[in-house]
């Protein structure tokens, strides 16, 4: 008998939750009547199929805005955060370039964010790109004094994608709103997790992604706010769907799939967060009982309930993870196989490079267990231990 790859999968324990979640079987099952028999395309309202799909990604396009407190009409399906994030801040600056040529962001935003700021910059925008201080958190005092009558969008993520760490949105959105800037937040991981309100954090524009929030992935979406009216020059040319901001044909069981994700979120996401929060809570008791040296990096009164990035002292993260093929864990570093580099987001906390080599992005979410958060502590444990114990044998 052949093994599958799933059987090895299967003994692996999924600690990397925030690269991206398992499509919940509920999502699955809403979607899986779009890939047969309910095959329509949804822009194609001339007959029944058509319709048919027409109905079903306005549907989803709802339980999306529900999630964030927007209006169905404000949600512009796109084929993930990436390109959300792309089509908010150059859409926004290219748009508003004459009157407003400055773009604001944080040093520790997504590669995505940071790389669209810098073409920005490439071709004659201002761009001012801000610090954090060791928490991982924005200066709110340095972002009012960088955001003036000629910024058009301040882009900065409601969580961080390596720390877990959750900023002061609302304030953001009212320091945005007093100067007359776009406020954009990237909230990739940030949906589903916590509370978001468009209206009351005053934010204009937020990237969705559907993979992040045991949806599938290839989906997401952006949060166009209508009052006041915020402006974009569309990225794609084409047909002008999607209120002629994102021209393409979307596809009906990708949109149904994201649906059914913010769906369940509204439903669950309070109680699966105080449950995810205490299981990261257990991890860290396992690991502090063992007396493992360790520094958790960023805050932790302000972070997502299932992040946890964690430094080893005197051991290197990448040694670590080989030593742990039964876990599924990253490091958020560049690596290749000749060199590994440091986080830029742990540089950016001002933590030197040594620290960051050793640090482990560990997140866990909606199907992990107490059995193998258990088995997890169990084993990294074991495995700090036994390195350390190879390397200080190697220094004598």
């Amino acid at each position: 008998m052949v093994s599958s790859a799933s059987d090895g999968l299967a003994q692996v324990i999924y600690l990397d939750n925030q690269a991206t979640t398992r499509t919940d079987p509920r999502v699955v099952d809403a979607m899986l009547p779009f890939f047969s028999e309910r095959f329509g395309n949804p822009h194609s309202v001339d007959h029944a199929y058509g319709n048919d799909a027409e109905t079903a990604v306005e549907a989803a396009r709802a339980d999306v805005a529900a999630l964030i407190g927007a209006e169905a009409r404000e949600i512009v399906f796109t084929s993930g955060a990436t390109e959300a994030n792309n089509l908010a801040i150059k859409g926004a600056a290219h748009f508003h370039k004459a009157e407003r040529p400055h773009v604001v962001t944080l040093a520790t935003e997504h590669k995505c964010v940071l790389e669209s700021v810098a073409r920005l910059e490439r071709e004659g925008h201002e761009v001012t790109v801000l610090g954090v201080d060791r928490d991982g958190l924005v200066d709110l005092v340095a972002l009012e004094q960088a955001v003036t009558e000629r910024t058009a969008v301040v882009s900065i993520m409601a969580a961080n994608n390596e720390i877990g760490v959750v900023q002061p949105l609302a304030e953001i959105g009212a320091l945005c709103r007093a100067r007359g800037a776009y406020f954009h937040s990237d909230a990739a991981q940030a949906l589903g997790k916590i509370p978001l309100d468009v209206n009351a954090m005053q934010i204009d524009l937020l990237s969705i992604s559907g993979h992040k929030l045991y949806g599938p992935k290839g989906i997401g979406a952006l949060y166009v706010r209508r009052r006041p009216r915020v402006r974009l020059e569309p990225m794609i040319d084409g047909g002008g769907q999607e209120r002629g901001l994102r021209s393409g044909t979307l596809a009906p069981a990708l949109c149904v799939g994201l649906g059914m994700a913010c769906r369940l979120a509204g439903r669950e996401m309070a109680e699966e967060a105080k449950r995810v929060a205490a299981l990261r809570d257990r991890l860290v008791e396992r690991l502090r009982e063992a007396a493992v040296p360790l520094t958790i990096n960023g805050a932790m009164d302000h972070r997502l309930d299932g992040n946890l990035n964690v430094a080893f002292d005197g051991v290197p993260a990448h040694a670590l993870i080989e030593a742990l093929p039964e876990l599924a864990l990253s490091t958020g570093s560049a690596c290749t196989s000749a060199s590994v580099e440091p986080s830029y987001v742990l540089r950016a906390l001002g933590i030197e490079d040594a620290t960051a080599a050793q640090s482990l992005r560990i997140s866990i979410g909606r199907f992990n267990t107490a059995e193998e958060i258990d088995e997890a502590g169990r084993l990294l444990v074991s495995a700090v231990t036994r390195l350390r114990q190879a390397q200080s044998a190697a220094a004598q």
